[in-house]
């Protein structure tokens, strides 16, 4: 019977790609206790309070950053996290970084840890790219919009993070985009850095 029961489960989580919500499971006539126990046995872990993920899903390198998407939709991959996706640093954040509109309510997960950060509707907006990933959908911000964001946050990320991701990105002359990348800084309010930056960089 508990075989039974365990072998549902699984199949619930497979079918929603590794993830299931608490009112998926009930709705699906699981216990909360079986659900405990399955915690207990490391087969499943809570994200945050309601959901939950199958540990035996085969997850992608980007399931950390899925599984933020799946707690928050509106929560986009930014700053460092999305620099070292795109290879722009060698800094290796411990947590991920991740920014949602001013008004969102707080919001917290048990895994991955998570720096969350509140902008404003004119820089949360724009350059929101959807990444389909094996481990589901991953938001996050352009390469421009990210080093925009770098140097706005500067004081509080640093210099040398927001200068290395600047001058890797303008090695890379068959991706680089200098007129999308003031665009951005524009955006971000930071073109009075980056343009002459870019300039030195270039020269």
């Amino acid at each position: 019977m508990i075989q039974v029961i365990m072998e549902k489960l699984l199949k619930i989580f497979n079918n929603h790609n590794g993830y299931a919500k608490m009112q998926e499971l009930r709705k699906n006539g699981v216990q909360t206790r079986t659900i405990a126990e399955a915690i207990k046995n490391g087969v499943i872990e809570k994200i945050k309070p309601g959901l939950y993920k199958l540990k035996a899903y085969p997850w992608d390198e980007h399931g950390s950053f899925t599984e933020v998407n799946h707690a928050n939709m509106k929560a986009v991959i930014c700053l460092t996290s999305a620099a070292e996706y795109y290879e722009l640093t060698t800094f290796n954040p411990s947590y991920i970084t991740v920014a949602v509109p001013h008004n969102t309510p707080k919001f917290k997960l048990d895994y991955p840890p998570i720096k969350v950060y509140y902008f404003a509707n004119s820089y949360y907006s724009p350059g929101i790219e959807t990444l389909k990933t094996k481990s589901g959908i991953v938001r996050i911000y352009n390469k421009e919009k990210t080093i925009g964001d770098l140097f706005r946050y500067i004081n509080k990320i640093g210099e040398d993070i927001a200068v290395e991701s600047l001058k890797t990105y303008l090695q890379n002359r068959k991706e680089r985009k200098i007129p999308k990348l003031i665009e951005y800084a524009e955006i971000c309010g930071v073109k009075k850095k980056i343009e002459p930056m870019v300039k030195a960089i270039l020269s």
